[in-house]
């Protein structure tokens, strides 16, 4: 259990901007294990959403209140994942073909059509979560962040990194059968617990989701990076939040 318990702690300094695992001694292997508690850092952050808004939702509207809640997601996490999606869309927009995109991709600068991503993307998760019923809202706070750091699991096990010399390839390149067990049957108990027999259903639409992730990115891009993982676990967000809310609302 002591491993277990350095590897999550891993997993969320690198998920997010908190201080865990200064003490953990670090290296690829380790890193790589760490990739299947990355839905049950998920999970964490979503219960620490939750439990901010039941100790807010007394003091202020629920509009204002939901907003907050993603400014604190997005501060927890650093933004990191925000980051990758600007820069995978600047890449798609931009190159013509997998070396122009991955070029772009790798400027720090935010072009146009990245910046209004980003506005879409909150957006979107924003009036999601607004209009979730408030019975289904804490449920989804928590399986939300969970299925969107799952899918980074899937990607780096089903799809070739493209960048040996970045901080994701320390990742991706032992990931295997262990992590990607324990990070989908932590994202299938976590639904069963949620959403009961309808988070099955749920997942199974994650799961497709993900797929087509996994195909688009082959084709396009031959494999995947570390700004391919942000932007995915965005999508996954808001893709999760809009199946809660026309399937299961």
């Amino acid at each position: 259990m002591k491993r277990e318990w350095r590897d999550f702690r891993l997993a969320a300094a690198f998920l997010t901007i908190l201080p865990t695992a200064r003490d953990v001694e670090i290296d690829s292997g380790r890193l790589a294990r760490s990739m299947g508690f990355f839905p049950a850092v998920g999970l964490a952050i979503g219960v620490g959403l939750v439990i901010l808004d039941w100790l807010l939702g007394a003091f202020m509207p629920r509009a204002v209140l939901d907003c907050l809640l993603l400014l604190i997601l997005v501060m927890v996490t650093g933004a990191l994942h925000l980051d990758g999606m600007a820069d995978l869309i600047d890449g798609l927009a931009g190159g013509k073909d997998r070396e122009g995109i991955l070029a772009i991709m790798k400027d720090s600068r935010v072009g146009a059509i990245g910046a209004v991503a980003l506005v879409m993307i909150l957006l979107l998760k924003y009036l999601s979560l607004f209009h979730l019923p408030q019975e289904m809202k804490h449920a989804a706070l928590m399986f939300m962040p969970c299925a969107g750091r799952w899918v980074q699991v899937m990607l780096a096990a089903f799809c070739r990194y493209l960048r040996p010399e970045g901080t994701g390839a320390a990742f991706i390149e032992q990931v295997g059968e262990r992590e990607t067990m324990l990070a989908t049957g932590t994202m299938l108990l976590a639904s069963f617990v949620l959403f009961g027999l309808k988070g099955i259903f749920l997942v199974f639409l994650v799961g497709l989701a993900a797929m087509v992730l996994i195909r688009f990115f082959q084709r396009r891009l031959g494999g995947v990076t570390g700004d391919v993982l942000g932007a995915s676990t965005e999508i996954i967000e808001v893709f999760t939040l809009l199946s809660i809310l026309a399937v299961l609302a």
